[in-house]
């Protein structure tokens, strides 16, 4: 999932159980409206060809490093609201559909979270 940074979702990629969300990224960032100026992502997406892609884009990355890799630059403000989209999973995960997977196929999984998101942008 993107989110825009009043928390609200802007785009949704479902990924297979056994695979990792980091390769979607760059689909995800391509359904925002406009380039952002920063792209704040978890520890869990760091890796040097994502933060390029970022760049290259015109946006500055803002993820954490792996404990093995030296510190990156980045405002404490950025740094301090990186946990925007989880709250937004939080809110999202309120449905009980969402929240238990009621929903066996992507397709009707994917039609609940759009339903409850549009929601959440009316709300806000």
């Amino acid at each position: 999932m993107i989110a825009d940074g009043g928390g609200r979702a802007v785009a949704f990629r479902l990924a297979p159980g056994q695979a990792h969300e980091r390769p979607m990224a760059r689909t995800l960032l391509r359904r925002l409206p406009e380039v952002p100026s920063w792209v704040v992502a978890d520890r869990g997406y760091t890796s040097h060809a994502l933060r390029e892609h970022i760049w290259s884009i015109g946006a500055r990355p803002a993820i954490p490093p792996q404990r093995h890799e030296g510190p990156v630059a980045c405002p404490a403000w950025i740094h301090n609201n990186r946990n925007c989209v989880e709250r937004l999973w939080a809110r999202l995960k309120e449905w009980r559909a969402i929240a238990t997977r009621y929903e066996k196929t992507a397709r009707s999984f994917l039609a609940i979270l759009r339903r409850a998101a549009s929601l959440h942008w009316i709300r806000s």
